[in-house]
């Protein structure tokens, strides 16, 4: 196939294009201002809605990665930043692939687990509905143009994916092993996550099957809590992480960003992605932790 990714370069971009490439794909990157081209990547820029749709034509299918990081505190201008760097990408993408003819026959954007909100011990599937997940509902919204164009959309609702060089692990780390590491609270929220590995190999089935479309679940089939994670990642590291952070240190540290991502409870199953035949290589937590910790440490 031929394939064109945005967030190629980012902490799941660059896993997939590892996939892909084994795979014998060709794969084209759309590049925004200030990034290196290479040969067949495609320049745009979705602040500004630029993006020469030309450039797509021929290719099979597009997965969209790109959009800003949320792991920081969320002021109003961070907060309208990745509302836009979410949206707009997508828009973009959606509306110039309709115009096409012929068409991709697939587009696949990367949303979030973040859309079903704060649901306690609830257990989550694709036909839940959230509260609190306004940004991924119109991340997922902005897509529509290349649906009602005949074009296959699946919106990925990534969980947390976790691997020692990126992300929330990443940040973790250094805490447990200096033995700082705990719950957040009572650590009785739920968590869903994903061995980073999984979620590229999922984004690549994805784009192979063709009954799969609207939104798919990436995440383990084995959610835990709070609590569960923290002594895994201790026992993994074989450190103890038995100091526990307190609601008001989190909201008082990161403020809103507090309640609507570490705090929240959310347990997420993978219901499409299983039925469809995908089968995760890392479907739980302490033993993904250890081999993903034993490779980085060789």
């Amino acid at each position: 196939m031929d394939i064109v990714v945005s967030g190629a370069s980012g902490f799941i971009g660059s896993a997939l294009l590892a996939v892909l490439n084994e795979a014998g794909h060709r794969v084209r990157r759309l590049v925004r201002p200030g990034g290196e081209l290479e040969a067949g990547d495609v320049p745009w820029d979705p602040a500004a809605g630029s993006l020469n749709a030309a450039a797509l034509e021929g290719c099979d299918a597009v997965v969209h990665l790109a959009g800003e990081n949320v792991g920081h505190r969320w002021t109003a201008a961070r907060r309208a930043h990745i509302r836009q760097s979410r949206v707009a990408g997508a828009a973009l993408l959606a509306e110039s692939m309709a115009r096409l003819a012929p068409r991709p026959s697939a587009l696949l954007s990367a949303s979030a687990v973040g859309y079903y909100g704060d649901r306690g011990e609830e257990v989550l599937t694709e036909e839940s509905k959230g509260f609190l997940a306004s940004v991924c509902q119109d991340w997922e919204a902005a897509c529509r143009p290349a649906a009602d164009a005949g074009i296959r959309v699946v919106n990925l609702r990534f969980a947390m994916v976790l691997h020692p060089s990126g992300g929330a692990l990443k940040r973790m780390l250094p805490a447990f092993r200096l033995c700082l590491g705990g719950r957040l609270d009572g650590g009785r929220q739920f968590l869903s996550w994903v061995a980073r590995q999984d979620a590229a190999a999922a984004v690549a089935w994805a784009l192979k099957r063709e009954s799969l479309s609207g939104p798919v679940n990436v995440t383990s089939p084995h959610p835990v809590t709070n609590r569960e994670f923290t002594a895994a990642l201790g026992h993994a590291l074989g450190r103890p992480a038995v100091l526990p952070v307190p609601a008001f240190v989190l909201r008082l540290v990161f403020g809103r960003m507090a309640d609507e991502t570490l705090l929240a409870s959310q347990r997420v199953m993978p219901d499409r992605l299983s039925a469809s035949g995908f089968s995760f290589r890392q479907p739980d937590l302490e033993p993904a932790l250890c081999r993903m910790l034993a490779a980085t440490d060789q």
